[in-house]
């Protein structure tokens, strides 16, 4: 059986590391990537000051280094290959593209200057090359990221962290030197609802306590009313550190990462030149829902807090991609269990699948797209086994599709040589890696251009 896995993040490489572990089928599995690099939200979504969890790529690696793998980068769906020829091609299709857009705030001022969406600061301090040249202004002194996901906290810590701190990760070179430069002194991130649904993990919120020369302030009625024992693990690990947060006196001459819950924004308020001035935020108040859940509402008290920067921290979103079948409300690719479906009917699309955020919707952890995208492998397995055979052309015949239309897919040995240039560069300033933030520039390297 021939794979084509799209996307070469976590749950795509997951789902190729099943199929190939496969004892019940001999399985060749070509991984798509319209990046010449691999590994999707590892190099480009994870927070620089997180190598621990890059060492994930170890394991990637070792998927790729088996015989009936094949990483084609720089190759992208919808414009230089269509899925209709991967059909041909291929006996299974498995859509790992994660989520890339952002989610939207849907307020006043939102798309004025310095309001800019954490997809664009994220992608651009990790040298994603789509945000290399992202307009990031951090001459302000106040900055509000609006969200309590671990996005969020990751953008809070960046910008807080020190040049000393950040000049021994592999944070991209345009980045570091902008936050040498940077005037940001306080940065308020800001939460829908209380601190006993944040959406941050434990680990996250208790790295804020780490920052050599910034501290987290959460004011005491942020944490009042909330229990000692919910009944759930994960929120009680959170409230702890919350509470022993709280109960740090902050340094005076330290910058300040003010955590405050309940609030929702609603108006971006613009300068005389159409820059940020500030936020108006609405308190608000919970209220259970018939089904147990908690919903946020507004009270109709007003504040307005002093920023010159926005950072919409709210959630990602599937982008939409030519022929691949795309569910409106839930801004996934459409699929029931990870088995793609027509949006409009619901219908199985036959031998096509849905794996990671692209599937679910952001969440979850890197280590969770193991188990959900061997899920799915195995209903490919399930669903392959009733199929009747089918002829394919010959496994080289996409590559000579490819060259036909002028494009030369970077293999992973190619990567390899990436990824040598990239470390020897990052060892000159004591980093793991500098990064080639430039398309072009990767394939020079490469002698492709």
């Amino acid at each position: 059986m021939r794979v084509a896995i799209i996307g070469s993040g976590p749950a795509g490489f997951y789902a190729a590391e099943a199929l190939l572990r496969r004892t019940d089928a001999a399985v060749d599995v070509d991984l798509f990537e319209r990046l010449p690099t691999p590994y999707g939200l590892v190099r480009g979504g994870v927070a620089p000051d997180h190598q621990k969890i890059k060492t994930v790529i170890r394991v990637f690696a070792a998927t790729a280094a088996r015989p009936t793998f094949r990483f084609l980068g720089n190759v992208c769906l919808g414009r230089d290959v269509r899925v209709e020829e991967l059909r041909r091609h291929y006996h299974q299709i498995v859509y790992a593209t994660g989520n890339e857009a952002d989610r939207r705030l849907g307020i006043p001022g939102e798309g004025i200057a310095r309001c800019t969406p954490a997809t664009v600061f994220v992608g651009w301090y990790n040298g994603h090359p789509d945000y290399r040249n992202a307009s990031i202004d951090l001459s302000v002194e106040r900055v509000a990221v609006v969200g309590n996901g671990n996005v969020a906290v990751d953008a809070a810590r960046i910008l807080l962290r020190t040049p000393a701190e950040l000049e021994k990760t592999d944070i991209a070179a345009h980045a570091l030197e902008t936050l040498r430069n940077s005037k940001v002194r306080e940065v308020f991130m800001l939460g829908r609802r209380g601190p006993e649904q944040a959406a941050f993990s434990s680990a996250e919120i208790k790295e804020l306590g780490t920052m050599e020369a910034a501290d987290p302030v959460i004011a005491a009625g942020e944490l009042a009313g909330c229990a000692h024992s919910t009944g759930n693990a994960e929120t009680d690990r959170n409230l702890k550190v919350l509470r022993a947060l709280a109960a740090k006196a902050p340094r005076a001459d330290a910058k300040k990462l003010h955590l405050r819950f309940l609030v929702s924004p609603t108006q971006i308020i613009a300068d005389a030149e159409g820059r940020v001035a500030g936020i108006a935020i609405e308190k608000n108040r919970l209220e259970t829902r018939p089904d147990g859940s908690v919903a946020a509402r507004g009270t109709g008290a007003i504040e307005v807090l002093d920023v010159g920067m926005v950072l919409p921290a709210i959630g990602y979103a599937a982008e939409r991609i030519a022929g691949v079948p795309y569910d409106e409300q839930a801004r996934v690719i459409a699929n029931e269990d990870g088995r793609a479906v027509d949006p409009a009917t619901r219908a199985v699309i036959a031998n096509e699948y849905v794996v990671g955020w692209a599937r679910s919707g952001p969440q979850g952890l890197i280590g969770e797209h193991k188990r959900a995208s061997a899920q799915v492998v195995g209903h490919m397995m399930a669903d392959g086994a009733k199929l009747e055979a089918r002829a394919l052309p010959d496994r080289d015949a996409i590559l000579a599709l490819l060259r036909e239309r002028g494009v030369q897919p970077v293999s992973f040995s190619d990567w390899k040589q990436l990824d040598d240039v990239e470390v020897a560069r990052g060892a000159r300033r004591g980093a793991p890696r500098d990064k080639i933030v430039d398309v072009e520039a990767m394939l020079a390297v490469l002698g492709q251009n």
